[in-house]
């Protein structure tokens, strides 16, 4: 199957769609909360296809700072590929309860409670309007929630797809070792002198980066499309993340990397090829185990490497986000219990 990039949104269709199509689709949406680990209050999306096969789903697992707001454009075009599309603002973000007083803080208590949150989603709400297992589409931080969710619960998803996965940190070129030292050392400190967690040194509240220099995608019209959202909606705002984040999320890559052989779910990872948020290293390296353990995970062993993208392969310019969508689907399809001629 390949997919013509007219079956995408592009960025010259980009404002007139999003005036008109997109906003209206956009209304058809369920929008509620459950509760996650500890009460918290978890925002979602839902948008059942009533014209289309209701096993054909897909849940979506975003990124940190993310919310479902942002995901407008890519929910409308897979919707449009005859997919049902659900996903939920991980606890701390997007409109979903924040945690600290200060809601600029990137903070989660533990790593997996974003994995339980995304279990009860998927089991009390997903599942309850799919007849068949969901598809998992995962970016950046959601593809380490996805990762590790893939691992607790083995059966639940048809096949998966990890864009941009946080498999591990860009370090800025300084060791591993001592990169997890600073962050123990932080959590040590404010464990004792503050009840509230400290940002990890460095890290502030939400700013908006100029065009000319983020690092997250190279289509101008899609930036300034994110910029506004975030401007217009300043309770979606995050900023910087807490040693606290930190330490709990390098604890979960560790478990991640240490239990490769419980993701037996057919998998494939989507990487950007100047990459410049997460660790392209720990993706080649995760496919490498994942392959020799599960050959039809990760063909060749290798992600799929996008040459130049940057880390938003969904939000990039067409010619690197029609591929990322490209072979999303594909590999969606070609993992169907649905339909195997499809």
């Amino acid at each position: 199957m390949t997919l013509a990039n007219d079956k995408f949104t592009t960025e010259e269709q980009l404002a007139n769609r999003y005036s008109n199509e997109i906003n209206s689709f956009w209304q058809q949406g369920d929008f509620s909360t459950f509760n996650g680990v500890n009460n918290s209050r978890i925002n979602y999306a839902a948008f059942p296809n009533h014209h289309a096969d209701n096993a054909k789903c897909i849940v979506i697992s975003s990124g940190r700072s993310e919310g479902y707001l942002k995901y407008k454009e890519l929910i409308f075009d897979l919707f449009n590929q005859g997919y049902s599309i659900f996903l939920h603002d991980h606890r701390g973000q997007g409109i979903s309860q924040r945690l600290l007083d200060n809601p600029h803080k990137g903070y989660v208590e533990d790593f997996q409670y974003y994995i339980d949150d995304l279990a009860f989603f998927i089991d009390n709400i997903v599942a309850k309007q799919c007849s068949a297992k969901p598809y998992l589409l995962a970016h950046s931080m959601g593809g380490a929630i996805a990762a590790r969710y893939l691992q607790d619960f083995p059966e639940r998803i048809q096949a998966a797809v990890l864009s941009s996965p946080m498999l591990g940190f860009n370090g800025g070129g300084m060791p591993d070792f001592i990169a997890k030292s600073l962050v123990k050392t932080s959590v040590q400190l404010n464990q004792w002198f503050d009840d509230t967690p400290w940002f990890f040194g460095g890290q502030k509240n939400f700013t908006q980066d100029s065009f000319k220099n983020n690092r997250l995608m190279h289509s101008q019209l899609r930036y300034q499309a994110f910029t506004r959202l975030y401007k217009e909606t300043p309770e979606i705002q995050l900023g910087g993340v807490t040693a606290q984040w930190l330490a709990t999320s390098l604890s979960a890559l560790e478990k991640l990397f240490s239990n490769i052989n419980k993701i037996t779910t057919p998998t494939l990872v989507l990487q950007a090829g100047d990459e410049k948020i997460v660790n392209n290293q720990a993706q080649d390296d995760f496919c490498t185990q994942l392959h020799l353990l599960q050959p039809q995970s990760c063909p060749n062993g290798k992600p799929i490497h996008i040459a130049k993208a940057y880390h938003e392969l969904f939000f990039e310019s067409d010619k690197y986000r029609t591929q990322a969508l490209t072979a999303t689907l594909e590999w969606f399809a070609k993992h169907s219990k649905i339909n195997p001629s499809q």
